[in-house]
């Protein structure tokens, strides 16, 4: 019998035990995948990339039903383990209604000012490196990010410069890292890949090293691994979570009691979760009277774009700056482009994977010694068609792409930016880049399957993240967002995660 069970230890799960961990309650955070070893192919991109070492072997069906490996990471922190460690807040703008190329993204429930408090306490929480107003759309702050910007190394200053003259406001990336690693550290130190690896000597700023360590300090927090939760049970009456059903690796199953239960496995499986928990009660699906679960699907237009210079790029950390000037309309656009941001530099491995033709004269290892790596992200916009659905128990990805027209743009802006800032003849080849559109296979940034509003008949959560169905449930990942905006989640699931905590010590828990 525990008060809270936290189902998943990521972004919202770990941050959802930490914020908890000194209520006294009995909390028990259950993790179907177990710690992320630490070793040396953390850093080995034949291994994480090729061979997809650290991934599920479970398969999902896309739209069509034709099967395809999800890179989902069931581990101990979640996806955090794997993220890039870029801590964006959502912009003020995108709490209200925004029209976009492909139609209209709307408003929020709440306002940003709601989680400005908790942003920065997210922010000190992970590490958070920046500089304060260096962004033009970042919300105004008077507090400065807890430490100060990563520098850039020599060649990506090159860069920033031209951009600069060129015209465009680049700006110091907010980045999490720990330069004080966990005890538990063992690998020499070394800021390099953070974009998809683990991080085998712990200064990447995840979840588990951030919040769940700090969590389990508490002899009232428990954590369980390599246990997958099949279903989730509700009280004969229909109006309150009483158990959760596990399965264990050994394949015994076993069935937990709580007062208080904690969704958190993400937006995708969250959503399965619920879907497969269905009853007389609930017989579409355990919180799922509005046939909003598992709809509204988002994880963002994204695109990985390698500009090839002929001038070397040793750069060994390169996610060090951003672009936001196409984030809002303007500019000659008469909707939002979106956001750009560095990538972590690519090696021969990687560059052979995204560009399957090497460049006229180049091996794949020059040209990664050439290489430039950028993030595109533009917002994706909130549809119902859009979804995860279970079929014979498999998760089903329903998914067709939308905005594109607006991130065709950014992509467009972007190389323009290149060349003139460059100088064109500079590019090899007169502007050799090859680029590669993430599809449903990469789901980091997912989120929407459980929104939130304020009508129980057209959403899945109140403005406090509790299911509007059942009195103990609260769904805290991913789910929750009403629209994606264009800057990566994980930052404001792990502020919602702050405010639901202290809404529920303040007020339930008492």
């Amino acid at each position: 019998m525990y008060d809270i069970i936290i189902i998943g230890s990521g972004a919202g799960g770990a941050t959802m035990a930490y914020k908890l961990a000194d209520s006294g309650k009995k909390i028990l955070i259950v993790e179907r995948g177990d710690y992320v070893p630490v070793e040396k192919e953390n850093w080995d991109s034949v291994e994480v990339f090729e061979k997809n070492k650290y991934t599920t072997t479970d398969l999902w069906l896309d739209k069509d039903g034709r099967q395809f490996r999800p890179g989902m990471h069931y581990n101990v922190g979640g996806n955090t383990k794997f993220y890039g460690a870029a801590l964006f807040r959502l912009r003020k703008e995108d709490f209200k209604e925004i029209k976009h190329y492909g139609g209209v993204s709307p408003a929020w429930p709440i306002q940003y000012e709601d989680l400005k408090d908790y942003y920065l306490e997210a922010e000190k929480l992970f590490h958070v490196h920046g500089k304060r107003g260096s962004d033009p759309t970042e919300p105004f702050d008077s507090e400065p990010y807890p430490y100060p910007p990563l520098p850039h190394e020599p060649r990506i200053q090159e860069i920033v410069d031209e951009l600069r003259d060129y015209g465009l406001h680049p700006f110091e990336l907010p980045i999490g890292v720990n330069f004080k690693p966990h005890e538990t550290a063992n690998a020499s130190y070394i800021l390099n890949r953070f974009d998809g690896f683990p991080d085998a000597a712990e200064r990447k700023a995840d979840a588990h090293l951030c919040a769940l360590a700090k969590a389990l300090e508490h002899p009232n927090v428990e954590l369980m691994t390599n246990t997958k939760v099949i279903k989730i049970n509700t009280n004969d009456s229909g109006t309150r979570v009483s158990e959760i059903v596990v399965e264990q690796q050994n394949g015994n199953t076993q069935t937990l009691i709580c007062d208080l239960l904690i969704l958190s496995a993400g937006a995708i499986n969250s959503a399965a979760l619920l879907l497969q928990s269905k009853n007389e009660k609930f017989p579409d699906g355990l919180a799922n009277t509005s046939d909003q679960v598992g709809r509204n699907y988002m994880f963002h237009q994204n695109t990985a774009l390698v500009a090839l210079y002929t001038q070397p790029n040793p750069t060994k950390f390169g996610k060090t700056f951003g672009i936001n000037d196409f984030y809002h309309a303007g500019r000659d656009y008469d909707f939002p482009l979106g956001h750009i941001q560095m990538l972590g530099k690519s090696d021969e491995y990687q560059i052979r994977a995204d560009s399957p033709v090497a460049a006229p004269g180049f091996t794949f290892e020059l040209m990664a010694e050439h290489a430039v790596d950028f993030w595109l992200t533009s917002e994706d916009l909130p549809d119902p068609e859009n979804r995860v659905t279970l079929e014979n128990g498999q998760i089903k990805i329903s998914y067709s792409s939308n905005n594109e027209e607006g991130h065709q743009h950014l992509k467009s802006e972007l190389i323009k930016a290149l060349k003139a800032s460059g100088k064109f003849e500079s590019f090899l080849f007169k502007g050799i880049y090859f680029s590669k559109g993430m599809d449903i296979a990469s789901p980091a940034h997912q989120n929407g399957t459980t929104k939130m509003g304020l009508d129980p008949k057209t959403s899945v959560v109140d403005t406090h993240c509790k299911a509007h169905d059942l009195e103990n449930l609260y769904i805290v990942d991913g789910g929750f967002f009403v629209s994606s905006g264009a800057v990566n989640p994980a930052l404001t699931i792990i502020a919602m995660a702050l405010r639901v905590g202290e809404h529920l010590k303040k007020n339930i828990l008492t």
